[in-house]
């Protein structure tokens, strides 16, 4: 299987794109930053290609030749969840490329969307919980998948949309949650400003989150949205608390310095059944 990745450097991606190679699939990995691409341990395994997917005089027969599946992770301007750039430039840049690329013939794509397309909503989220989104990157993400949902009625293909929770891991953003407290706790500072903690979320360790992408990638009949998310809630409290453990540290945590973000419930999780019933069919 061969898979074209886009956002290949990014946090997902990088990822992704070992994981997909470990499976036995040859990747042409596309990004941006060819410098940035020279530092990743794949870069000698890929058909790496620098260029800038939204722009108008890409070749897209030729960025598509002999592509089984699109792996679509780019998207540009995150974590500013509010900035409307999202919907203003990503939303109808990203839906041009995708149609370029189906047109060129590529019959299967899989796009990374996200859990804020559930908008407000708290509690378990299924994917048969009806889409809310209250921010515009969440509004983009979901319109997206309308638009092509849309175009699979004009040029048939395979859409998986593979909605993310919260992912951590190596070359997560610095601002994130669990990379500030670790460099906190590498500066040797004595506490750690933080929110009330008790906030409930769904997060996954992006190696897992990797290799649930690329098995849903490897599952060709399916065509649909699922939670790609551990399913189980935790705390930002007791998560915080964990990695201190593992860490071995003893920073006093400074609870409720920040107050909870607007843009998100108090409470909310994935369901995660019919990735587990994905996971079981692929093995």
């Amino acid at each position: 299987m061969k898979v074209l990745v886009t956002g290949a450097t990014g946090f997902v991606g990088r990822h992704l794109v070992a994981v997909l190679l470990a499976r036995g699939c040859t990747v042409r990995a596309v990004a941006r930053d060819a410098e940035k691409a020279a530092g990743m341990l794949w870069i000698n395994d890929v058909d790496f290609v620098s260029a800038d997917i939204h722009a108008a005089d890409l070749d897209v027969v030729a960025l598509t030749e002999g592509i089984d599946a699109l792996a679509h992770l780019a998207w540009p301007g995150l974590p500013n969840y509010r900035a409307l750039f999202h919907f203003e430039h990503n939303l109808m840049a990203d839906y041009g490329f995708i149609k370029r690329v189906v047109e060129a013939g590529v019959k299967q794509v899989l796009v990374t969307g996200t859990c804020f397309e559930y908008g407000m909503q708290s509690g378990p989220l299924s994917e048969w919980v009806e889409p809310r989104p209250s921010n515009p990157y969440g509004l983009a993400k979901h319109s997206l998948q309308l638009f092509l949902r849309e175009l699979q009625q004009q040029t048939p293909f395979t859409l998986q949309w593979a909605r993310l929770f919260y992912l951590h891991g190596a070359g997560q953003n610095p601002n994130s949650l669990l990379a500030a407290l670790d460099r906190a706790i590498d500066a040797g500072e004595a506490s750690f400003d933080m929110s009330a903690g008790e906030q409930l979320r769904d997060f996954l360790a992006i190696e897992t989150a990797a290799a649930y992408l690329a098995a849903i990638l490897q599952r060709r009949d399916f065509d649909g949205v699922v939670n790609c998310a551990s399913g189980q809630p935790i705390a930002v409290r007791t998560l915080v608390e964990q990695r201190l453990r593992e860490r071995g540290a003893a920073l006093d945590l400074n609870l409720g310095h920040y107050p909870y973000p607007a843009h998100e419930p108090l409470a909310f999780w994935a369901v995660t059944d019919r990735l587990q019933q994905l996971l079981g069919a692929g093995q």
